[in-house]
């Protein structure tokens, strides 16, 4: 605090003093003019914290409360005294407010405490102010009650602040955050301190009631387990609940949930729940239980004769349109199978299938085994070869089951077992032989099964052809030894009249070679002479 005097020539010391509320001094610093000498008062709140400089400016280190004072500077001279005073004030910055004492939810329609407000450690006092979402609450009768309480510390003489709310909510506020602040002054002047944002569960009544079919699904089916869900939109939500089944004017009472299990179709209706204390407030939701019968008569195993009439009706009964599919043997048919006159081709498995296309997993399938039953029929047939040297004798055979079939010759008894069969299909399949009789013979086919032994006989006759063949063959023989022996003899003239062309060549050569000696010893002699 600096002295707010011109220092005058005639100086005799330099003082300082305060004022206590009743307005008596109290001297704390004395500086002489002269000897430049500095004594400070024993006064025990400002020991070892007063400094005075040459120019009677006072400094007080660690500045408390009660240092907020009239302090006055005093220059004394031989014949006046000079006094010029400064009002000290003393800030100190509170503590971030902070809401505690929470309330762990709030209630619609009630008046209820939020919390509390507080900061600390503030001097002077400052004022405390509650936001709603960042607007200033103001009290309001019935809705918004503030109480501002201050308290100060005798030993720090600092303050401490507390503001209550108690606020009716409403489902308006589910999520609203609300702070509060802080407004001091300080030596710059107003200054403002937020704290933290709170936000509190809401509590309010169910208004309400839906009920679901968990799991979802697009249908049910009989045989499925099903659980009903009843759910409040209040917070927190209602825990139970009345189920009422259809045809039963008592609600069951439980939790939120109630399971079906293995529903039937005798399950379709309407499902309601409602609260327990509300009975009016309640909700519904109609289920279908799908199904699907089917009935094939005749069913499993049939054996039927051959010719024989089989009626066949396969029976739907569905919770709605079905489709129907028949299969033979793995293969869809184009109609449902009808049976006026059965043949061999109509044995088979067939198998009636139907299905709800909009109910996943609802099919139902019906089989029926047909085996169609026949005595042995033979019919035989003969063909001979063009070239008259064989015949090939054919027993058909149709019947089921499938016939063994064994060729014989009458008369001699003899079984032939060279036969050729062919692929036994739609209860027909036939066995081939191929003869070629010296003489006229009966050959007997026999075909039998589980339900008889059907014997037929064919006559065949020998081939007329047979000794013309054998002429034919030993004039071909004839012939061909006819042109083997002429090959032979020209091969032997060929062969002596290369001999004697050989002989001949000979001589011939040996005349010339003697002719050619005789001629050089003529030549040597008329040399020999020269």
């Amino acid at each position: 605090m600096p002295c707010r005097l011109s220092v005058p020539q005639n100086l005799m010391f330099g003082k300082w003093k305060y004022e206590k509320p009743d307005g008596s001094p109290v001297f704390i610093a004395f500086r002489s003019s002269t000897k430049k000498s500095v004594q400070y008062d024993d006064v025990p709140e400002y020991k070892d914290r007063l400094s005075l400089s040459e120019n009677y400016t006072l400094s007080i280190s660690n500045a408390r409360i009660s240092d907020e004072k009239r302090f006055v500077c005093m220059l004394v001279t031989e014949d006046n005294v000079f006094e010029a005073p400064t009002i000290v004030k003393v800030f100190k910055q509170p503590s971030k407010p902070e809401i505690v004492s929470k309330a762990p939810f709030l209630e619609t329609e009630q008046l209820k405490k939020l919390g509390d407000c507080i900061s600390k450690d503030s001097y002077p006092d400052g004022n405390i102010t509650w936001y709603r979402s960042g607007k200033v609450l103001q009290p309001l009768e019935g809705a918004v009650v503030i109480i501002f309480q201050k308290q100060m510390d005798p030993v720090t003489q600092l303050y401490t602040m507390t503001s209550s709310l108690e606020y009716k909510t409403t489902k308006a506020d589910l999520h609203v955050p609300f702070t509060c602040s802080v407004t001091y002054y300080g030596p710059s002047g107003q200054k403002t301190v937020h704290s933290e944002q709170a936000v509190f569960d809401i509590y309010y009544p169910t208004e309400q009631v839906t009920i679901q079919v968990l799991p979802p699904k697009n249908a049910i089916k009989e045989g499925d387990n099903i659980t009903l869900k009843c759910l409040g939109n209040g917070n927190p939500p209602p825990q139970e609940f009345l189920f009422y089944l259809p045809g039963q004017p008592e609600g069951i009472r439980g939790s939120n949930t109630y399971t079906l299990t293995d529903v039937r179709r005798n399950a379709t209706g309407d499902y309601k729940c409602s609260l327990i204390d509300k009975r009016s407030m309640i909700a519904s939701t109609a289920i279908t239980v799908h199904y699907l019968d089917l009935s094939l008569n005749p069913s499993g195993e049939v054996t039927k004769q051959i010719g024989d009439a089989l009626p066949v009706s396969c029976t739907i009964s569905a919770s709605r349109n079905a489709t129907v599919v028949w299969m033979k043997d793995n293969v869809r048919l184009r109609s449902s199978p009808s049976f006026s006159s059965l043949h061999y081709q109509d044995a088979g498995n067939y198998v009636c299938e139907t299905a709800l296309q909009e109910v996943e997993g609802l099919k139902k399938r019906e089989s029926l085994t047909l085996i169609v039953e026949g005595k042995p029929q033979i019919k035989m047939t003969k063909k001979t070869d063009p070239s008259g040297l064989s015949k090939t004798i054919i027993c058909h055979v149709e019947g089921f089951p499938k016939p063994a079939i064994q060729w014989t010759i009458t008369g001699s008894g003899s079984v032939i077992n060279q036969t050729e069969e062919s692929p036994y299909i739609n209860g027909r399949y036939y066995s081939k032989i191929i003869i070629s009789p010296e003489e006229n013979v009966t050959l007997t086919c026999t075909a039998e099964n589980q339900l008889e032994r059907t014997v037929n006989s064919l006559n065949v006759s020998a081939n007329e052809n047979r000794e013309k063949v054998n002429d034919q063959a030993k004039l071909i023989v004839g012939i061909v030894v006819g042109l083997l022996l002429a090959a032979l003899v020209a091969g032997v003239v060929y062969w002596l009249y290369m001999k004697k062309s050989k002989t001949a060549s000979k001589h011939v050569n040996k005349e010339l070679g003697n002719q050619e000696e005789n001629k050089k010893l003529e030549e040597n002699n008329h040399k020999t002479e020269a």
